[in-house]
């Protein structure tokens, strides 16, 4: 078993701060970044869904423009048919131009409902664009505090993690090498917190109990030891066995 002195405990104890402060800071950040990609997502997604109303849009602008040309050339033919249909002689012709004539006013009557229906919902998708767009004006509106909040947060977590980082190496460097691996390794297969207090015989790190001759080990505090379960490194402290 090996030994460690007081000192030891203490320069552990203020490592162990450095680095649960390190770890709050660092799933701090990852929150904020999910923040502002998720905000970018939704700003990313509407603006798509506004693109692709101006398509249907576009479309639909296209297919009004070709049916109100359509409606165009079959009232040529209508114009056409009646300016022959006083010219004709036999009643056989003058009969199938009457017919030509009622089959064009029909098709005509078909394509002009068909044209109110595109005109309808072009009116309908314009009115849809201009709402998202006022509403995407807004979102932006608010993004770009809620953004500059991001930010912000963002620039002082990563200031204080380097800060919190370079405290913790000018306190590793005051352990050995040995005892500062150790600390590095307990600290990633545990959260961050590699040493734990001892309370009535219970590891505050995992809440599980110790054997009792451990316990008095740990309160003497002349060696080096880890909790069976967890493999924390213990310490006891006395003035606040309470807390």
């Amino acid at each position: 078993m090996k030994e460690i002195s007081r000192q030891d405990i203490e320069t552990l104890l203020r490592l162990q701060e450095a680095e649960t402060r390190i770890v709050q800071l660092e799933d701090s950040l990852r929150k904020d970044e999910k923040r502002e990609a998720d905000f970018l997502a939704r700003q990313e997604a509407f603006q798509k869904g506004i693109d692709e109303q101006k398509k249907s849009f576009a479309v639909c602008i296209a297919s009004c423009e070709e049916v109100e040309q359509e409606i165009r050339l079959i009232d040529q033919r209508i114009t056409k048919s009646n300016e022959t249909l006083r010219m004709v002689r036999s009643n056989k012709e003058y009969q199938a131009l009457l017919r030509e004539l009622e089959e064009n006013r029909r098709r005509k009557e078909g394509i002009e409902t068909s044209l109110l229906e595109l005109m309808e919902e072009k009116d309908q998708l314009s009115d849809a664009i201009k709402q998202a767009e006022t509403e995407f004006v807004q979102l932006q509106s608010q993004g770009r505090a809620e953004q500059e909040e991001i930010h912000a947060q963002l620039d002082r977590s990563r200031g204080l993690l380097e800060d919190y980082k370079a405290e913790q190496k000018q306190i590793g460097e005051q352990l050995d090498p040995g005892l500062m691996s150790l600390f590095k390794r307990i600290a990633k297969m545990n959260k961050g917190l590699a040493v734990a207090k001892v309370q009535d015989s219970v590891c505050m790190g995992c809440f599980m109990n110790i054997p009792p001759q451990m316990y008095i080990e740990v309160q003497r505090g002349k060696d080096l030891i880890s909790c069976p379960q967890c493999s924390r490194i213990l310490y006891y402290d006395e003035i606040n066995q309470e807390i």
